[in-house]
């Protein structure tokens, strides 16, 4: 009789955008307010469940913000441990505005390359989740996160070593699963945005 041996599971960073909110459906920028899902939130937030079902996680995070912790409930995982880092950039005083409006008095503004005044900078974003970065890389196995669009982007140009603002190249839908590991020792996106 042959022993089986099983692999141990790929270190992996899974990623999943909370579902779609009234101020995300309308592209107001949305950190500290604590906005609950909409109905249509709710539905493709369930129908993440058997999307993440098959596959076993060592650790599950998410913000904590209502949207990011109701997401997880709704995908299966209640007992998500939530961690601060995982909290979506702060806009400060563009909180609750969207782009277009800033761009009346700031022509060409975006969070990746202009201040947002009483909000944080990338450079502070990108510290924060460099912390949720070595904790998923420290896990044997894969790590699951409920988070946010500008936060997850961080996320992923910090597990891939790039600057904080190289999360713009990388664009996020709501309710969408991502995946981050490495090709032989060299971080490296999985899956993006599925």
């Amino acid at each position: 009789m042959s022993e089986q041996h099983t692999a141990p599971a790929p270190r992996e960073l899974w990623l999943v955008r909370h579902g779609e909110t009234e101020w995300s459906r309308d592209g107001k920028h949305t950190s500290t307010t604590d906005l609950d899902l909409t109905e249509r939130g709710v539905e493709v937030a369930k129908a993440l469940a058997p999307r993440l079902s098959g596959t076993d996680f060592e650790l599950v995070l998410t913000s904590p913000r209502r949207r990011a912790r109701r997401t997880a409930d709704l995908a299966g995982f209640p007992g998500a441990e939530v961690d601060d880092d995982l909290a979506e950039w702060a806009y400060g005083d563009y909180e609750g505005v969207t782009t277009p409006e800033i761009r009346t008095s700031v022509p060409g503004w975006t969070v990746w390359t202009h201040p947002s005044p009483g909000g944080e900078t990338a450079a502070q974003v990108g510290a924060r989740l460099d912390r949720v970065v070595k904790r998923a890389q420290e896990v044997p196995g894969r790590t699951l996160a409920f988070a946010h669009g500008h936060s997850l982007r961080v996320l992923a140009a910090r597990w891939l070593g790039l600057p904080a603002t190289d999360g713009r190249l990388l664009r996020l839908d709501t309710s969408t699963v991502s995946v981050l590991g490495f090709e032989r020792e060299c971080p490296a996106v999985v899956r993006w945005n599925a």
